[in-house]
């Protein structure tokens, strides 16, 4: 339910329960209307079924509305309609009654089965029954379905699958194999093949033996109680009642006369198909497998000993007999040897031509393997053959028609007819083969003889083929002469307005419309009259062609364009018309003919080591006597390729001409100074005069011209000359003497041996050579290079005859196989073993590049502990795979390289102390020494903004950084901070962080993958270069401790300065004053060094340098001074009291004495008291 408003729909109001079920009614498709069926089938059946609807009334029964309704809905996808022919006597009139089934059933009383097939998996009321059901009418009664099963397949199922296929699949190429198309193609058409091998057999009639009823009810009493049945359970009374025995006896007859019409039935195997002969062969034996079955029952054994025991033998004795059953039996289970497994339906279900031919062949393979053993008759074999003759050409034209061949492309059109060829050739082949094995099977049975000849069905499709091809392929080369890419059809239209191309397509139609491939006799009448037709329309063509083609031939400007336009169209020269056009150009291109010839003659006179063949020889490896024979051969070629030229062209018989004789003549006289006997005679003299034979020693020691040996092979070159020469003038069909030939074997026998063994020894020299200009590597390739020479002392005694001689002896003794390698082993361990030494030479020299590179940048890298380490992970990843390689004197060779190593460390270590040294100690004598020294950075750092220091970088990332100690006071107590040890100490760690920079790099080693080195060694081998500290060989480690320790003595002796100003603090003022007494000179003195001692604080500096560390007195000096101030103040002024009492005090004694002196007299002082005074 919806409700609009003004802004347009709302939507849909729903409602549910609170247990999630809608209240509104679930959709539900509509119930199906039986009426509709009804009406349908009312509609359909009469003219379907051949019936009137009043005939119908069977058919709608009680139960009709419910099997509908269950077809309706999704029960059932199918319902048949059945019309049944009603039991009556023979002169009634036939009734019928018909029946709705959903599962069907055979009977012979079936006339008719129509099935009705849903398309989806309801029925809709709503749309026409029409479109929504299959209707298949299936033909019964007493015939087998087989007929009308083929037809539905090979009529209606498979051409409508091929149509939907091909339509669907143009213009997809490889669609169809993906998705198993052909393979469903020839699924269907097996299954067209297999019903009509049903219609085709010859029914065999089924054998139903007669059993008494009293005989059956014995039989079944015994079983029932469980005993085997015997004459004892039929009542004594009817064993001897003769109507009983004669009633037995005549079943027994009637046994012997069904058995007898099994037994006796045969066929003409010259009708009919192959399948039919198979089959009926087959059939036979199950047929008598299941008489046999029969007679094993215990029925006809009861029967057997009742007429037995009534004594009537001539019924029981001659039975088997005179049935005939056991040599039939045999016959016919010989026969099927033969056609069991028989593969004719390879070829009946072919789909194409490779199928077919190996149809064939499995086909013929089999009678032949079987027809000797199977005793089948030649004379039904041969009849067979041609069956199957007839089978094959009705598979080859239904392939062959199903490609449509007038329609396909010329290049379809002739693989196709080419493979057709090819199969009939096949066929005449395995014929053949046939042939001989029907002779020898009738010699070996002792038939008697008959005319062993297949008359084959194929042979006018043969003809045909052959024909066709021939007929296609001259005119596709008119047609592509005419075409507009050629020549003759780049002007469409001539004066007499014909199109060429046109012409030649429409001549062609007339083929298309026909079946080419209909060899009959009104087949062969139509193809006659459209070739005929065909042939009126080229004749034009032709005429038009040869007027052109005077043309082009008449504007030529010379011979090679002759030439050129003949060869252009000598495709169309096959035909007699066009050949007769041509024969006016016979002095032009003699001619032409004889310059070219003339050319040769200069060719010739050039001679041949001096033309460019002479050096294609060379690099084609062709030996010089071999190379001049081939050149003039070449040059005969040429001269016979003119003469054919002209012969082509002009015809058979020119030379008969005048001017042909006199160039016959002359080609004459010029080939007979090309003969090369002459030279080949010449070679073989030389050959005779010269030593060639293969002997000596296998290696040579030469003397070099500038002093020294060499090792070289003992063989000729001349010799591999000679073999090669051989082995050309052979190709080239001249005849070489015995001799001669014998030492190019022995040659050619040791020739790989003798180039192996030159290569061998080159490639030694240069190793050797290789190893002499890399000095170092000697003691890693010795091991290699003492193989290879113990191979060459080995070789010494070696000769080339071994070689030839026992070459010799292995073709024709057998095991000599130990005795031959001996020798030609040696050739080929020689060559293992200098490769071998060539490839480690060669890989050490580049491992050992790659090492000196390294140890070589050792000098230059950075001072750093990853540049040095990865320069001897370098190092140690090549010495590892030195070991894995296994090359000898490893250790001893990595010793040597380690002391080369220690030695450059030891060199960086030693600058490097240098360095620190004097980076340690410059900075001390003022800003005067800084320049010279290498800076590479210059920081600026700055301690809680005071003062200023610089920090310098000495090779590479290595700093010596100032340290900073400050004079502190706290609780009235003066210490430094840090405290000098931590000065020591962090300078020598400094120094072995300088030091270990080398010291810590990991030493290389060469046992890296020696299990049992490691666990011996573990203990006792040195990992790392520490040791390099005591190499030094003067006082070089000893200088920067000794600089440390003069440094902290410095610091130790200006900071004990300050240190003194601790008993400012310390000392009382009263045991100062006590200390000091009355004396004015200590007061004095006191002073005076009070005043002194203030320039170590009393400044504007707040810190002092000592190069790699500063003291900063900042915090305690303004403290100290203040402090100093007080005492300075304090001693002033009780010095200033002292100096008083003092001043006061003397001025008191001057006072008194003045006051004494002028109360004496001048008298008394004279004389007495001046003495005392």
């Amino acid at each position: 339910m919806t409700t609009t408003n003004g802004n347009g729909p709302a939507p849909p109001l729903t409602s549910s329960t609170s247990n999630g079920v809608p209240d509104g009614p679930v959709d539900t498709p509509p119930p199906f209307d039986v009426s509709l069926f009804r009406s349908y089938l009312l509609s359909l059946l009469p003219p379907v079924l051949g019936t009137y609807p009043e005939e119908l009334v069977s058919l709608f029964d009680d139960e009709f509305e419910e099997k509908v309704s269950r077809f309706a809905s999704e029960g059932g996808g199918v319902i048949y309609v059945v019309k049944v022919k009603e039991e009556a006597e023979e002169d009634a009139p036939p009734k019928f009654f018909y029946q709705l089934i959903s599962q069907l059933t055979y009977s012979p009383s079936n006339i008719t089965s129509l099935a009705l097939i849903k398309r989806a998996p309801t029925l809709d009321p709503h749309t026409p029954l029409a479109t929504q059901l299959h209707i298949l009418n299936l033909f019964g009664g007493e015939e087998t379905p087989y007929e009308s099963l083929h037809a539905v397949v090979s009529c209606g199922v498979k051409p409508w699958f091929d149509a939907f296929v091909g339509a669907r699949g143009a213009g997809k190429d490889g669609g169809d194999s993906k998705m198993g198309i052909p393979m469903t193609k020839k699924k269907f058409a097996e299954l067209e093949l297999s019903l009509l091998h049903l219609q085709q057999n010859v029914e065999i009639p089924e054998t139903h033996l007669i059993i008494h009823p009293a005989i059956q009810r014995a039989v079944e009493q015994a079983q029932a109680i469980g005993q085997r049945p015997n004459i004892s359970h039929i009542p004594a009374k009817l064993l001897n009642d003769s109507s009983f025995l004669n009633t037995l006896h005549g079943h027994v007859n009637s046994w012997i006369k069904s058995i007898q019409a099994v037994t006796k039935l045969t066929r003409d195997v010259s009708s009919g198909t192959a399948s039919q002969e198979i089959n009926f062969w087959l059939s036979l034996e199950r047929a008598l497998e299941g008489i046999e079955a029969q007679l094993r029952t215990e029925e006809v054994n009861m029967v057997m000993e009742c007429l037995r025991n009534a004594k009537r033998f001539h019924a029981t004795v001659s039975f088997i007999a005179d049935t005939g059953l056991n040599s039939s039996t045999d016959l016919v289970h010989k026969y099927n040897q033969l056609m069991k497994d028989f593969p004719l339906n390879e070829l009946l279900s072919a789909t194409d031509l490779d199928k077919i031919q190996e149809s064939l062949i499995l086909i013929f393979g089999h009678i032949n393997r079987k027809l000797k053993l199977s005793p089948y008759p030649i004379r039904r074999a041969l009849p067979l053959v041609e069956a199957i003759s007839r089978d094959f050409n009705d598979q080859l034209l239904r392939v062959l028609t199903s490609h449509r061949l007038p329609y396909t492309p010329y290049e379809t059109f002739d693989r196709l007819l080419s493979q057709t060829i090819s199969i009939f050739r096949t066929w005449d082949d395995l014929i053949k083969e046939f042939t001989n094995v029907a002779r020898e099977v009738t010699r070996r049975r002792s038939e008697k003889f008959i005319p062993i000849k297949v008359a084959p069905a194929h042979a006018k499709l043969q003809e045909r083929t052959r024909y066709l091809k021939d007929w296609r392929k001259q005119h596709e080369q008119l047609a592509v002469m005419t075409g507009p890419t050629k020549g003759l059809g780049s002007v469409t239209k001539e004066v007499g307005g014909m199109d060429m191309e046109e012409e030649v397509k429409e001549a062609y139609e007339v083929v298309k419309r026909i079946d080419v491939l209909d060899v009959s006799v009104e087949g062969t009448e139509i193809w006659v009259a459209a070739e005929n037709a065909y042939n009126e329309r080229v004749a034009r063509v032709e005429n038009q062609i040869i007027a052109r083609l005077r043309d082009r031939l008449g504007t030529a400007r010379n011979a090679n364009e002759m030439f050129r336009v003949f060869s252009k169209f000598n495709a169309l020269f096959v035909r007699p018309k066009i050949r007769g056009a041509i024969q006016e150009y016979q002095t032009q291109l003699i001619d032409s003919v004889k310059e070219d010839i003339k050319r040769l003659h200069d060719k010739f006179k050039t001679q041949y080591r001096f033309s460019e063949a002479y050096h294609m020889s060379q690099m084609r490896d062709l030996p010089p006597i071999a190379g001049a024979i081939i050149w003039a051969r070449q040059i005969e070629r040429q001269l016979l390729t003119y003469m054919k030229r002209v012969e082509d062209v002009l015809g058979k018989g020119w030379e008969l001409y005048a001017e042909g004789q006199k160039l016959q003549s002359e080609s004459t006289a010029f080939r007979k100074k090309l003969d090369t006997r002459p030279v080949f005679e010449a070679w073989l003299h030389d050959i005779n005069r010269r030593d060639m034979a293969v002997n000596g020693r296998l290696f040579e020691i030469v003397r070099l011209r500038g002093g020294g040996f060499q090792l070289a092979v003992n063989f000729d070159p001349q010799t591999i000359t000679l073999f090669k020469e051989v082995r050309n003038l052979l190709w080239l069909n001249f005849q070489v003497p015995h001799i001669i030939t014998n030492m190019a074997k022995d040659a050619k026998r040791v020739y790989p041996h003798a180039v192996s063994l030159m290569e061998t020894v080159r490639t030694y020299g240069q190793t050797l050579d290789l190893v002499e200009h890399n000095q170092g590597i000697e003691w890693l390739v010795a091991e290699y290079r003492n193989e290879a020479q113990r191979m060459v002392a080995k070789g010494m005694s070696i000769r080339w005859d071994y070689f030839v001689n026992q070459y010799d002896t292995a073709r024709f003794v057998s095991g000599a196989d130990g005795r031959d390698n001996r020798h030609i082993q040696f050739v080929r361990e020689f060559a293992s073993v200098v490769s071998v030494l060539q490839d480690k030479t060669n890989n050490v020299i580049d491992l050992y590049r790659e090492i000196l590179r390294a140890v070589e940048d050792l000098t230059t890298c950075a001072y750093t502990h990853e540049a040095f380490l990865e320069l001897l992970n370098k190092i140690q990843a090549a010495i590892d795979r030195l070991n894995l390689e296994g090359y000898a004197n490893l250790e001893h060779w990595v010793a040597e390289l380690d002391k080369r190593i220690e030695g450059i460390l030891l060199q960086r270590l030693t600058h490097i102390i240098q360095v620190w040294c004097s980076e340690f100690d410059r900075v001390d004598d003022g800003d005067g020494r800084r320049d010279p020294l290498p800076l590479r950075d210059m920081t600026t750092k700055r301690r809680t903004g005071k003062g200023a220091r610089e920090e310098k970088t000495l090779e590479g990332n290595m700093t010596v950084k100032p340290i900073v100690h400050e004079i502190r006071i706290q609780n009235q107590v003066i210490f430094l901070d840090p405290p000098i040890e931590y000065a020591r100490s962090t300078w020598i760690k400094q120094l072995h962080d300088w030091l270990g920079v080398i010291c810590r790099l990991p030493r290389i080693q060469s046992s890296r993958y020696e299990i049992g080195l490691q666990m011996q060694r573990n203990l006792t081998c040195e990992t790392t270069y520490t040791s390099l500290l005591t190499r030094f060989s003067d006082n070089t480690l000893e200088r920067p401790f000794a600089l440390i320790e003069l440094k902290v003595q410095q610091l130790k002796d200006y900071v004990a300065k300050w240190l003194q100003f601790q008993s400012l603090w310390d000392l009382e003022a009263e045991y100062v004053f006590n200390r000091l007494g009355d004396s004015l000179a200590h007061w004095q003195q006191l002073l005076t060094e009070i005043k002194k001692a203030r320039s170590t604080f009393d400044t504007s500096e707040t810190q002092r340098s000592f190069g790699v560390c500063v003291v900063d007195y900042e915090q305690v000096q303004a403290r100290v001074n203040a402090k100093y101030d007080a005492w300075q103040r304090d001693i002033l002024s009780r010095f200033g009291v002292k100096l008083g009492n003092a001043m006061k005090e003397m001025h008191a004694s001057i006072l008194k004495a003045r006051n004494e002196l002028e109360h004496h007299s001048i008298e008394g002082l004279v004389s007495g008291g001046s003495r005392r005074f």
